[in-house]
């Protein structure tokens, strides 16, 4: 898979879990300490491990939950 799909694919993720519990991308961003959700629900960047930990924590799932995608 293209690191560009899988960006993508782990964004969309992200943006699912996140909108199926009534979150917004401010209160996901102040819950993580990290400021460019929008960028990595588009896929517009490459997520650490240490970013993809912080986001499952804030929206307890686990970390392997993002990053499950075909």
């Amino acid at each position: 898979m293209d690191e560009r799909i899988l960006f993508l694919k782990i964004g969309k993720k992200i943006k699912e879990i996140r909108e199926s519990q009534n979150m917004t991308q401010e209160e996901l961003a102040a819950d993580t300490n990290i400021e460019n959700i929008g960028r990595l629900e588009t896929g517009n960047t490459n997520p650490t491990i240490r970013t993809l930990y912080k986001i499952s924590k804030a929206l307890k799932v686990r970390l392997k939950d993002l990053v499950d995608v075909d």
